[in-house]
C-alpha cells in the first residue's frame, strides 16, 4: 500500500507547478516504523518529517537517506539534538525558540534553515505567531546569526467552510510573497496535510506534509 500511495501521489504532483514553483512532498512519519519509512523512501519519497525529537533520534541511523525535516512542536531544551541533522525545521513558533536555534547553531559554526510558524486562525491549541505579527517577527529574526529563514509554515483549522479556509490559505500566500520580494532565500510555504493539501496547493502552498495519505491510519501503539 505504501508503495502504491507514494507512486500515485508523486504522479499527481509531477508537473503540477504551484505558482510556477516545485512542490515538495514531506512524508510525516510520526509513529511510523523505520521499515515503513524506508519503504516510502525506496518508492520515491525524498523528504522525511518527524514530529517528536525522541523518535527522530531513535530512528535517525535506521533511515535509508532522505532529507530530514522536523515538523512538530519543539521544546527549547531539545533543539541541540536537531542542529546539524535536519535540512529544515518547520515549527519555529516563538522568539525563545529562535534564540535557542541561533545559539546552538553558532556553537557548531552552522547555519540552520528554518520556517517561521504562523498560527493562521489564532487557535489556542496551536503554536505560532499570529498572522498579523508574522511579517514583523520574520524581519526581527531574518538576520539572526546561525539561522536562515526559508519561508513559513501553517496549519489550517480542522473546521470551517471552504471559502473561509481558502481565505486563510491565501493570506499565508500573501505573507510568503511579501517576504520573498525582498529575500530570495524565501522558498517554502509549508501548508497542507492529508485532509486539506489539495486546497492548500490551489492557494499557493509549495510544500505539503502528508502522513495518512502515504502510510494509512496511524498506529499510536508505536508512539
Amino acid at each position: 500500500m505504501i508503495e502504491e500511495n507514494v507512486k500515485e501521489l508523486l504522479s499527481s504532483l509531477a508537473g503540477r507547478n504551484c505558482f510556477g514553483e516545485k512542490i515538495t512532498l514531506v512524508a510525516a512519519v510520526k509513529t511510523r516504523t523505520p521499515e515503513e519509512i524506508n519503504r516510502a523512501i525506496r518508492a520515491g519519497i525524498t523528504d522525511i518529517g518527524d514530529n517528536k525529537v525522541q523518535e527522530f533520534t531513535q530512528k535517525y541511523d535506521l533511515i535509508e537517506g532522505g532529507n530530514r525535516h522536523f515538523i512538530g512542536h519543539l521544546q527549547r531544551n531539545k533543539v541541540k539534538y536537531l542542529i546539524g541533522k535536519t535540512c529544515l525545521i518547520h515549527s519555529v513558533d516563538r522568539d525563545e525558540l529562535f534564540e535557542e536555534i541561533s545559539s546552538q547553531s553558532e556553537k557548531k559554526a552552522l547555519v540552520t534553515d528554518v520556517l517561521l510558524q504562523v498560527n493562521i486562525s489564532n487557535e489556542e491549541s496551536k503554536g505560532g505567531y499570529p498572522l498579523e505579527e508574522a511579517l514583523s517577527a520574520y524581519k526581527k529574526w531574518r538576520f539572526a546569526p546561525g539561522i536562515r529563514i526559508r519561508g513559513f509554515m501553517g496549519m489550517l483549522p480542522a473546521e470551517g467552510t471552504e471559502e473561509y479556509l481558502r481565505s486563510l490559505a491565501l493570506e499565508m500566500r500573501s505573507l510568503y510573497e511579501e517576504a520573498k520580494r525582498e529575500n530570495q532565500d524565501i522558498s517554502y510555504l509549508s501548508m497542507g496535510m492529508s485532509g486539506d493539501y489539495e486546497l492548500c496547493l490551489t492557494c499557493g502552498a509549495n510544500m505539503i506534509r502528508l502522513g495518512t495519505a502515504i502510510f494509512g491510519e496511524r498506529n499510536y501503539q508505536n508512539s
